[in-house]
């Protein structure tokens, strides 16, 4: 499997080289910074690299990407307001802690408006056809940044000490989550008791009691080592962890328009290969968890079960325009418009 993700990552950036390597970048050289939210050899990580390989090849080596991965620049809090500000020129962060400067970025937090297959051939075919990411980019804009690309990292699941097997069950469960008031008003709604926290924080919350559980998709639970406080990881179906390559401004602007519609073109044509990736890594790590702790305790809600969760979710639908601010509902109408048509597109039910 290993083997797998690496051929497939090879041949993506091969790909992507060649094709590359008939543009001719006509304008200055350039050193810029981007920031990731995750640990090196993780997702944003990644890609991040890659997408910096291949900016250095499409310019002939005049741009030139250095990538610090979590922790290295600051939490992931410290990332986004650095790249607001222009110390980096570019973030890797996901829809939930970016809200917290681009509130209309919430849109993405709302639990149940995904189908539970194809979502990155949805987020693909919603960046090449559909209206949300325009107006997304409008919102960063009023916020000195620039969205590239929706990315997406697998599926969010439930790590607990205890067995989540219908919605009472997170009855005033100390649930751990990214910075996102929307977030925190779906979990509200299942009966948790939501902290956001830190990433840095989550296993010594885990540990210390502080927390009883956490949210994040597959890799990160492995890699960040929570399934070794935790005995059981549930699955949801709510939300896909969604990634958002984002960059200043100020900075964006003033490259040159090949520049700029190379970098674009990047990050939309890895939406696909990107999903394949790491659906495949996520698979991997859930293997080695489970070979590291053979107690622990995989669980996927059933149809009904997911059924009570996503009424509750509903509920917290109408919140999204007021906690979204300026033009949220517009934002929201798009994505899931965009959705629908891509569904259609796509013959998914």
């Amino acid at each position: 499997m290993k083997k797998s993700i690496v051929l497939l990552t090879a041949l993506f950036v091969l790909i992507l080289f060649g094709t590359a390597m008939a543009a001719s970048y006509t304008g200055p050289a350039i050193k810029a910074k981007l920031a990731s939210e995750e640990i090196e050899g993780d997702f944003m990580t990644v890609w991040a690299r890659n997408f910096a390989d291949h900016m250095k090849t499409w310019s002939g080596g005049k741009i030139d990407i250095e990538v610090y991965p979590y922790g290295t620049l600051g939490n992931t809090g410290d990332i986004n307001e650095l790249a607001q500000m222009g110390v980096v020129q570019f973030v890797f962060s996901d829809h939930a802690w970016i809200s917290s400067f681009v509130p209309q970025a919430q849109a993405l937090a709302l639990n149940y408006i995904f189908p539970t297959e194809k979502v990155p051939e949805v987020l693909g075919w919603m960046a090449q056809n559909g209206e949300f990411l325009p107006l997304l980019e409008k919102a960063f804009r009023q916020n000195d940044l620039v969205p590239l690309s929706i990315m997406f990292e697998g599926w969010q699941w439930v790590t607990s000490k205890k067995e989540i097997r219908s919605l009472g069950d997170m009855d005033g469960l100390k649930l751990r989550l990214m910075s996102s008031k929307l977030l925190v008003e779906d979990y509200k709604a299942y009966g948790a008791s939501p902290t956001p926290m830190s990433y840095g924080e989550v296993y010594s919350g885990l540990q210390m009691g502080l927390i009883d559980a956490q949210v994040n998709p597959l890799f990160a639970i492995f890699s960040m080592k929570f399934y070794e406080v935790q005995t059981h990881l549930t699955q949801l179906k709510s939300e896909p962890f969604i990634g958002i390559p984002t960059v200043n401004q100020q900075f964006f602007d003033g490259l040159t328009k090949e520049a700029q519609d190379e970098m674009r073109r990047y990050w939309i044509d890895a939406i696909v290969p990107a999903g394949k990736w790491i659906t495949e890594r996520n698979a991997s790590d859930m293997e080695k968890m489970k070979a590291a702790k053979p107690s622990l305790k995989f669980h996927v809600l059933d149809d009904a079960t997911i059924a009570t969760f996503k009424a509750k979710a509903e509920t917290v639908y109408p919140q999204y325009p007021q906690l979204g601010g300026e033009g949220a509902q517009a934002v929201l109408d798009a994505l899931l418009k965009d959705i629908k048509n891509a569904k259609k597109a796509l013959s998914i039910n």
